[in-house]
């Protein structure tokens, strides 16, 4: 069955996941780091079909297989289109070996107790069914800390723990992310306050499903070592934060068994202008780097 294929390539193999699930707020910022301004087009309807071309052409690039890339997070509208004719989630799989993850968080609540919630998610279980139905292997879900507050980011974790259990009813795996700002005043002391939520947490969880965490990369390295050893734990993989590519790398080698989880550090250096074997050049020298960081560690 394909799900035990899935599983255990997500669970073992080695490589990277891409992030390719900006959403309305961060379109208008992916599409100009691609060389499109905001002038190329006059609504939303336009700006999606833009960003969906750009992912389109990701996906479909000749580096960008499972390989070294062993799954892709993607937005609501992406799992929707197609890439040369298939269904993107069926496309990613059959045609490039990757896995296809939705990313399934409507935004975040103003910042309350130095942390932002996520937003209530109306239609979920409507939602969930139908990644099912596409081939989804399972989910991700963001909400944001910024301040070493225990109340506060208990309350992010708490939040994250119930919707990975609605997720995981499904047969979805989740990938809970409760990113820490990079810019945080006092970020190693907000993340060892997640660190001891995240493994009460996992401890406590209900049933015998599997997570996945995606967290920022740690001042302390191997902060989350524990996590990644945790028989509930089916993958630990970083996101990128903010940090240049280089460094986002250089911070990651230093985490063993935590892989990457790149958005922007993955994207940039890609220009609309671009011919595809450009493109695909520099895609695929940002791929190595990528990869070299998730599975040669220091």
């Amino acid at each position: 069955m394909s799900n035990d294929r899935m599983k255990s390539q997500m669970s073992t193999k080695a490589g990277f996941i891409a992030a390719l699930d900006q959403s309305g707020g961060s379109t208008p910022g992916a599409l100009k780091a691609y060389g499109i301004p905001e002038t190329a087009y006059s609504n939303d309807e336009e700006m999606f079909r833009l960003i969906h071309e750009m992912r389109v052409r990701i996906i479909t690039a000749p580096s960008f297989t499972g390989e070294k890339v062993i799954g892709a997070i993607l937005f609501e509208r992406t799992m929707d289109g197609e890439a040369n004719g298939k269904p993107v989630p069926t496309y990613l799989w059959e045609e490039r070996g990757v896995v296809p993850f939705l990313k399934i968080d409507k935004g975040l609540e103003d910042e309350a107790k130095g942390v932002r919630l996520m937003k209530p998610i109306p239609g979920l279980d409507t939602l969930l069914a139908r990644a099912v139905k596409l081939g989804v292997y399972g989910t991700k879900e963001r909400s944001v800390i910024n301040l070493p507050d225990r109340e506060g980011i208990a309350a992010v974790v708490k939040q994250q723990y119930e919707l990975a259990h609605q997720v995981a009813s499904h047969g979805l795996v989740p990938i809970i992310e409760p990113e820490v700002l990079v810019k945080s005043p006092d970020k190693k002391g907000a993340e060892a306050i997640l660190h001891d939520e995240l493994v009460k947490a996992t401890n406590a969880m209900p049933g015998d499903y599997k997570i996945m965490l995606k967290v920022t990369i740690p001042e302390q390295a191997d902060l989350y070592a524990d996590l990644v050893k945790h028989p509930r734990v089916e993958r630990v993989v970083a996101l990128s934060g903010g940090y240049p590519l280089d460094e986002a790398c250089e911070r990651l080698k230093k985490n063993h068994g935590m892989i990457a989880s790149f958005s922007r550090a993955l994207l940039g250096g890609l220009q609309h202008g671009m011919s595809d074997a450009e493109f695909d050049a520099t895609l695929s020298k940002t791929i190595d780097k990528i990869y070299d960081a998730s599975v040669n560690k220091i």
